[in-house]
């Protein structure tokens, strides 16, 4: 499939297709965080595997996990929200991140909404996530859309263009070239 209805349908796919994707959303689902998703490598790495005919999943860094609830900012809520993922899936490393506060640490103006955040991230194929409602659907949040990441793309963000220097040290720490060589790394 092509265009944005295609590709939307192919990521579904692609996740429902993936037992232990399935899982960590099932996971994070009970936690009933309002406005969630897993977002960032967690459905970039699945996607380019996939791509690239990889066999299994290359090894996530952590799992961001992003909710917005701005009736409480304390950090030690998101770590009380780890250590519940920790202890019902103890294999993977959980980030627990409210995207109300986060814009302290980003030096940006507040976020409304997690998709809202997702805007401020440096990459394109970076700044997607997905939500499973309890319905089963499949949420996805894709501010600058989904081509970049079927196209095995890395662009900077209206966001990475103003923050160019954050954009380049991710690039040079993330490494995604050498882990997947088809991908194209673009500086600007």
């Amino acid at each position: 499939m092509s265009g944005p209805a295609g590709q939307l349908a192919d990521l579904q796919a692609i996740l429902r297709a993936d037992a232990w994707s399935m899982a960590r959303l099932r996971a994070v689902r009970a936690l009933g965080l309002p406005d969630w998703a897993i977002g960032a490598g967690f459905v970039r790495g699945l996607v380019w595997d996939r791509l690239t005919g990889r066999a299994g999943r290359t090894a996530l860094p952590d799992i961001d996990v992003l909710y917005f609830d701005p009736a409480d900012l304390r950090a030690e809520a998101e770590a009380r929200h780890e250590a519940v993922l920790a202890a019902a899936d103890p294999g993977p490393p959980w980030s627990v991140k409210n995207q109300a506060r986060m814009h302290l640490r980003n030096g940006d103006p507040p976020y409304r909404s997690t998709a809202h955040a997702l805007t401020s991230w440096l990459e394109t194929p970076t700044c997607v996530a997905v939500r499973l409602e309890p319905d089963d659907a499949l949420t996805v949040l894709a501010p600058y859309g989904l081509d970049d990441l079927f196209a095995l793309r890395v662009a900077p963000t209206p966001a990475g263009q103003r923050k160019l220097g954050q954009y380049r040290e991710r690039l040079a720490r993330k490494e995604w070239a050498r882990t997947w060589p088809l991908a194209e790394i673009r500086d600007a």
